[in-house]
């Protein structure tokens, strides 16, 4: 057993807190689109019915109700990437790695377009100060990474390790946080590879009392925290993993904590 792995078995992980929200649908309305890379689409949307939108942890999810090519109403996941209640303003960044309807949406999407959200649901808030992050993941985790390192509070330590089609799509954040960024590149057409992300994390040094939140494909989300567990033996309980999209099938998502 490791030095790190021995010393974090000694201190519980980070103690998590489910606030639940009301349920309840929301209009709302396009009022500005910025295309912030090539692959990112980001989407500001205003109303009243944002009024009591709450959403308190960065890898919060909404449900998006968007119209597909036959007419039907299709419900996609996505992260609330910003938002100002007093202001009635939510962001969402759409990751244009598919052409699903969301995606389609999106992309067709005009100033004054309307489009109906539901939840989140709840939010898993940290409960104690965790000192020290590492963020992994590819697009799709851009938004929950880019929220938390913007929210961070001066003192917290974060590494980031994201995943991208080239040096075009990286993002850069302001924060009062002590940030280092890696980036690892691969092409879209093998977006569930886990090699490029592979080999920057086994580079990494974790320190104790280091929190890691893993979300990429499932394949590789479940690479990661294997290599994370097994080889380098960190502890489960500072450990979070998510598949939040499945190569080949449409809306799936796998937890693996």
């Amino acid at each position: 057993m490791s030095i790190l792995s021995f010393f974090d078995k000694q201190i519980p992980g980070p103690r998590t807190e489910r606030v639940r929200h009301e349920l309840k649908p929301r209009t709302m309305q396009v009022s500005a689109i910025e295309q912030l890379t090539p692959g990112m689409l980001r989407i500001t949307f205003t109303g009243d019915d944002l009024a009591d939108f709450v959403s308190l942890a960065p890898d919060d999810h909404v449900k998006l109700f968007v119209p597909t090519r036959t007419g039907d109403i299709a419900r996609r996941d996505y992260t609330p990437r910003r938002y100002d209640q007093q202001a009635k303003m939510l962001m969402i960044d759409f990751a244009l790695h598919d052409a699903g309807p969301a995606t389609r949406w999106a992309m067709n999407a005009k100033l004054g377009d309307t489009l109906q959200i539901g939840g989140p649901k709840g939010s898993a808030v940290m409960a104690s100060k965790v000192p020290r992050w590492l963020l992994i993941g590819d697009e799709t985790a851009l938004p929950s990474i880019g929220r938390r390192i913007e929210e961070a509070t001066a003192g917290t330590k974060i590494t980031s390790i994201v995943v991208v089609a080239g040096p075009e799509e990286r993002q850069f954040f302001e924060t009062e946080a002590d940030l280092t960024t890696h980036w690892a590149y691969r092409p879209l057409s093998v977006a569930s590879d886990p090699d490029a992300l592979l080999a920057i994390v086994k580079t990494i040094a974790l320190e104790p009392q280091t929190f890691v939140w893993v979300a990429a494909e499932a394949h590789v989300a479940r690479a990661v925290r294997s290599c994370l567990v097994e080889e380098k033996g960190h502890p489960k309980s500072w450990l979070k993993a998510g598949g939040y999209w499945v190569a080949g099938q449409a809306d799936a998502h796998e937890r693996l904590d």
